[in-house]
């Protein structure tokens, strides 16, 4: 199991959502780079990146940000928000991301999501964030009525390295994951599966590590990484000990 911090960018800044929105924005450091840096040093092996106004304006937004992560650190990261076309995916592979992650072009232009994996096998996620069990696109301002499953269920044959499914409801409000839910998605797909939204505590962590959620790949931890709800030394190490 990996643990993922998440490094989301909102105006050059990192910070946190409540339940997706813009207007409620904490903001935990104004250095996304330094943040990185201490991620690493900490002993996490990946990063989570989110441009946030990316994800809203369709295009790239945080890129300075972004690039600073990439020279400042080491370890892979993978990134998502406003990635909507070939260019922008080749330009962040090119630029060192690892991993780039298509949310909202995965409902609009799912060939796009093919072509990728085609062109860059093993370095295209899909990011399938879910309200009330319906996809929701755009930075999570509209929602579709295609279910997450039956999202995940299309890009089956297509060479997705991951799907990063995301409870919105549960989103930076530090409820506990979905868990149900995510593993109801994964046993339905080969794709491996990374949960996200709401891990708020250590019990987390534990329920990932029960066999059950051995078919995950992992889980994106956010605002309890940044407010000191998780203990980022005892998780690693329960982790690290769980692969023993």
């Amino acid at each position: 199991m990996i643990l993922f911090p998440a490094i989301d960018l909102k105006d050059g800044q990192c910070v946190r959502l409540e339940l997706g929105d813009m207007n409620r924005t904490t903001v935990f450091n104004d250095d996304p780079a330094a943040q990185a840096r201490a991620f690493e040093e900490a002993g996490f092996e990946w990063l989570h990146l989110v441009d946030l106004n990316g994800a809203f304006a369709g295009k790239p937004v945080n890129s300075d940000a972004v690039e600073a992560i990439l020279e400042a650190v080491s370890i892979p990261a993978q990134l998502g928000g406003g990635i909507r076309d070939m260019a922008t995916i080749e330009h962040w592979l090119e630029k060192g991301i690892r991993r780039v992650i298509l949310g909202t072009v995965a409902v609009r232009n799912p060939d796009l999501v093919r072509e990728a994996c085609r062109a860059f096998p093993g370095r295209v996620a899909v990011g399938i964030d879910a309200k009330g069990g319906k996809v929701a696109v755009e930075g999570w301002a509209e929602t579709s009525e295609l279910t997450a499953i039956e999202l995940a269920k299309r890009f089956e044959d297509a060479g997705v390295a991951a799907i990063i499914y995301t409870d919105i409801d549960r989103d930076g409000v530090l409820k506990g994951l979905n868990i149900p839910a995510t593993l109801e998605l994964a046993r339905v797909v080969s794709i491996p599966v990374i949960a996200s939204g709401g891990l708020a505590s250590i019990d987390d962590i534990k329920r990932l590590l029960e066999p059950d959620c051995a078919i995950l790949e992992g889980a994106i931890s956010g605002r309890a990484l940044y407010d000191g709800r998780l203990d980022w030394k005892e998780a690693l190490a329960l982790i690290h000990a769980a692969r023993k």
